[in-house]
C-alpha cells in the first residue's frame, strides 16, 4: 500500500497520483490535506512517515510546494528514507542506491506529466541489493 500525503501546494497534484494509482489498482491509504485551504505540511508528512517507518504502507509519496519542507520533516523519523525527486534519474536512482521508501515532488515545481513518470519509476524499481548500498544505507541508519 502507498501512503500519500500533501498540503495544499501539493493538493492538486496529490490528485493527479490519485488518479494513476486508481487506474494502475495500486493501493493507498490518503493521509490529506484534502482541499487546497492552507495547511501546515509537516503534520502530513509525519502521518505518512510513521505509516511507512511502522508497516503500514509499504512506501509513501509527500507533496508539498516545493517538496522540501516535506521531505525535511519525513527524514526525521528512523526508518524513512525520503527523496525529493524532480527528474526521473534521480527517482531511479534513489531507488536502485539508497531503497527510498518516499518519494517527495514539489507541487508548484514538477508538472503532471512528469510527475506521474517520475511516481511510475519511484514505485516500479527495485532496490539493487548490492552491497556497497546495503553498506551505506545501513550507516544512515545508525
Amino acid at each position: 500500500m502507498i501512503a500519500l500525503g500533501c498540503d495544499h501546494g501539493g493538493y492538486e497534484l496529490k490528485q493527479e497520483i490519485i488518479a494513476y494509482l486508481e487506474k494502475n489498482h495500486l493501493e493507498y491509504k490518503d493521509f490529506g490535506c484534502f482541499s487546497k485551504e492552507a495547511v501546515d505540511y509537516p503534520e502530513y508528512a509525519k502521518l505518512v512517515g510513521h505509516a511507512v517507518a511502522g508497516g503500514e504502507c509499504e512506501k509513501g509519496i509527500l507533496i508539498c510546494g516545493t517538496g522540501i519542507g516535506i521531505s525535511i520533516t519525513a527524514n526525521k523519523i528512523k526508518g524513512v528514507r525520503a527523496a525529493l525527486c524532480s527528474d526521473c534519474f534521480s527517482a531511479e536512482a534513489t531507488r536502485l542506491h539508497n531503497d527510498a521508501n518516499i518519494l517527495a515532488m514539489g507541487g508548484r515545481v514538477v508538472g503532471a506529466g512528469l510527475a506521474l513518470k517520475i511516481v511510475d519509476i519511484f514505485l516500479n524499481t527495485p532496490f539493487s541489493g548490492d552491497e556497497r548500498h546495503a553498506r551505506r544505507i545501513s550507516k544512515i541508519e545508525d
